[in-house]
């Protein structure tokens, strides 16, 4: 639960209120617009890139843009007649130093958010392994802040899977226990690559949100060494019973697999899939190539 009000107040909250100030302040010079200005802007950046949008509504980000826009148009032509800096009386120079201090943060957040779009490793290449709607990742990336994973060696390239529905949001409600109000939920699970199922399991129960397993991690899962890498794929968390492949079977791209659904350690219904050789993590690059 406090997962769901931080990221509320982070995407709702802040935005509205950082926008509402410039859209409606009275500012005494251009300097202290510029200021709040750019500091709302570095948020919304920030937001944009690195928020979890599947908890309002993925699309909802650009309603923040489109206000800010106006909102900076309206200011603008409310202090472009003004002093750029002026003799500043104490609450004044408290104000610019707040803003300067929040645009430091607020950048320091972004200078860690655009590097985890880049990698210096080679990627596997593999075909999108879904293809029943829209999708979204809600973690993935080369940096902590936008992919937990990446602390751990061997996922640290991992990419979660989630499914976006007709409003852009992961599930029907704010955290339902109910699996098939999760969009993903019981969609049909394909092989990545021409490989071998090296591991697989079946057995576990799909979890009501937000039970969890901690001691089979990958819950139902399916282990692949494709034809052309020699990295063992993982795609874990799949629906109970669904999985209809075995150890040591050969697998031809796009042939089904299972079902995702809510087993292991995850706490609602999503795709884990990751990829990894001798104990190190494999940067992965999904293909939407044949469908």
């Amino acid at each position: 639960m406090f997962g769901i009000i931080f990221s509320i107040t982070m995407l709702i909250v802040l935005p509205v209120a950082f926008i509402g100030v410039l859209w409606k302040a009275s500012f005494k010079t251009k300097l202290e617009w510029l200021l709040d200005a750019l500091t709302t802007a570095v948020l919304l950046v920030w937001l944009f890139q690195s928020g979890n949008w599947s908890w309002v509504g993925y699309f909802f980000r650009y309603l923040w843009l489109g206000l800010f826009i106006i909102a900076l148009v309206i200011s603008w032509k409310k202090i472009r007649s003004l002093p750029f800096t002026a003799k500043y009386e104490k609450s004044q120079k408290r104000s610019i130093g707040i803003h300067v201090f929040l645009l430091f943060v607020f950048g320091a957040y972004n200078t860690f958010v655009f590097p985890s779009y880049t990698v210096d490793e080679e990627a596997i290449e593999l075909a999108f392994p879904l293809k029943q709607g829209t999708y979204f990742i809600g973690h993935g990336g080369n940096s902590v802040q936008l992919n937990y994973h990446h602390a751990y060696e061997s996922q640290k390239f991992a990419l979660d899977v989630l499914k976006l529905n007709k409003i852009g949001t992961r599930a029907s409600g704010l955290y339902p226990k109910d699996l098939y109000k999760y969009a993903i939920y019981g969609d049909e699970l394909y092989s990545p690559c021409n490989g071998k199922v090296v591991e697989s399991r079946n057995d576990l129960p799909d979890l009501t949100p937000p039970e969890m397993n901690p001691e089979n991690p990958e819950g139902n899962y399916v282990a692949l060494v494709c034809e052309q890498h020699e990295a063992t794929i993982f795609l874990a968390h799949m629906q109970y019973g669904s999985v209809n492949v075995t150890e040591g079977e050969e697998v031809k791209k796009g042939q089904l697999l299972g079902m995702v659904g809510n087993s292991g350690n995850t706490s609602e219904p999503h795709l884990h899939i990751h990829a990894e050789l001798d104990g190190k993590a494999c940067q992965l690059r999904l293909i939407i190539d044949f469908w």
